[in-house]
């Protein structure tokens, strides 16, 4: 992009130029003129990322840049006021709006970028939803003015966010977030949702559900949210690491936030469930087949990919080649058939001396999907109440809306049937009163 006189280059992989290595989810500055000239000897770093930081957006006001950073999944904000030709300077503020409290997220736009440097900033949590301010890029955003907020949708009260980290395969630290009470027991007993999504580097960051918050928390319930690789919260390197013959990293990510969640007593594996959409049910669909699913209670898998070896004949999914792989290549398919649960069901699974169990599992798909193929949620369904013994899937569940696209949903209400029907699932397969007593994380 350019700015004023500058232009702005934000690397996707590393670049080595003019003696200098800049690393993949840089951003870099350098005059416009010396650009279009081909020489690079100029640039000025705007930001860097470190192994756990990453820049998540910019925007650009009459004569500043300002960042969106996350930090271990932390927003901040960054300041740079520019001076020409393709230099700029940090401005800090003792009063700065930079720092965004754990739980939170915060996204910037500038309200006239050509004649001002005031921006709205939208702040939201897990337990805070969306206010709208307006400040200044001029003084950091430190004296910003309400402007409006949504109202409370559920009760916050006693509700707590924690961030911690789980330790993956390969050693890879993984952090993920803990919503609950603040008096919840740590014996095993609290039903918990694990929520994750791993792909395409689109970033797991905090948000505010009402859904979530009136049917889960309020009740009880424990919210987790894990930022897998595959996903984007620490760059493009995060998302690179998960990618084709490594995709099985961003589920070993899972089932280690999974385990640790049952190491420190938050939950059990007879109260634990997972959920994902998308390529996010694709994820819970590897938790059904992996030996992950000895860690799980119950599953939700909503408009999800499956069949791993017809998915790029399907809608749009030979976009995602990139993603997952070719399996027309005989060499792309040995790795893909590993991540693919409709093949894994049958090749895995279900062969002589497997202890495998299917944990109770909802499906949900719509008719009128014209991004993932209903038929991947069909098929798969079709193969468990097929091939397997009732006693090794005691609970297999199918919804498919004839409208709603990918989203599942045409609107409000049928958005509002297909939530309210996805955690009744979940209180009668985890929830309260429904279990014997949980067993203890050492026996796992």
């Amino acid at each position: 992009g350019t700015f004023k006189d500058a232009a702005l280059i934000t690397l996707r992989s590393d670049w080595e130029v003019a003696g200098q290595t800049y690393l993949s989810g840089s951003l870099l500055s350098l005059p416009l003129e010396d650009c279009i000239a081909g020489n690079f000897a100029a640039f000025q770093v705007l930001f860097a990322p470190t192994a756990r930081s990453s820049l998540q957006s910019s925007a650009a006001t009459k004569s500043f840049m300002v960042l969106s950073i996350l930090k271990n999944v932390r927003t901040e904000l960054q300041f740079w006021e520019y001076s020409g030709q393709g230099r700029w300077v940090e401005k800090k503020s003792a009063e700065s709006g930079s720092g965004v409290p754990m739980g939170y997220d915060v996204s910037v736009m500038a309200v006239w970028p050509t004649d001002s440097d005031d921006v709205w900033v939208i702040k939201e949590g897990f337990l805070q939803p969306d206010a709208l301010q307006l400040a200044s890029a001029a003084d950091c955003a430190a004296a910003p003015t309400d402007v409006k907020a949504k109202p409370a949708m559920f009760d916050a009260a006693g509700l707590v966010t924690e961030q911690w980290e789980a330790t993956s395969a390969d050693g890879t630290m993984v952090p993920y977030f803990l919503i609950r009470r603040a008096d919840m027991p740590l014996d095993g007993s609290t039903p918990t949702l694990l929520d994750g999504y791993g792909g395409f580097e689109i970033s797991m960051t905090p948000g505010y559900s009402a859904g979530v918050g009136a049917a889960w928390l309020e009740r009880g319930g424990a919210k987790v949210i894990a930022n897998i690789r595959g996903g984007g919260e620490f760059g493009p390197s995060w998302h690179q690491a998960a990618l084709k013959e490594n995709r099985h990293k961003a589920y070993e990510d899972f089932e280690a936030v999974a385990r640790d969640l049952i190491a420190r007593g938050v939950t059990s594996p007879g109260r634990l469930a997972c959920i994902g959409g998308s390529n996010g049910g694709l994820l819970v669909g590897n938790m059904l087949t992996r030996e992950g699913a000895k860690l799980f209670g119950a599953v939700v898998c909503q408009v999800p990919l499956l069949d791993m070896q017809r998915y790029h004949t399907l809608l749009a999914g030979a976009s995602w080649m990139a993603e997952y792989g070719d399996p027309d290549d005989p060499e792309e398919w040995k790795f893909i058939k590993t991540f693919s649960p409709y093949h894994r069901l049958h090749d895995v699974c279900l062969q002589p001396g497997s202890d495998w169990k299917c944990p109770q599992v909802l499906f949900t798909t719509s008719t009128k999907d014209d991004r993932v193929h209903p038929g991947h949620a069909r098929k798969m369904v079709r193969r468990l109440l097929d091939e397997v013994p009732g006693d090794e899937a005691p609970k297999v569940l199918y919804w498919e809306n004839i409208e709603g696209g990918h989203g599942g949903a045409a609107d409000n209400k049928q958005r509002a049937y297909m939530w309210a029907m996805t955690y009744a699932f979940l209180w009668r397969t985890i929830g309260e009163g429904t279990l014997p007593k949980p067993p203890s994380a050492s026996k796992l």
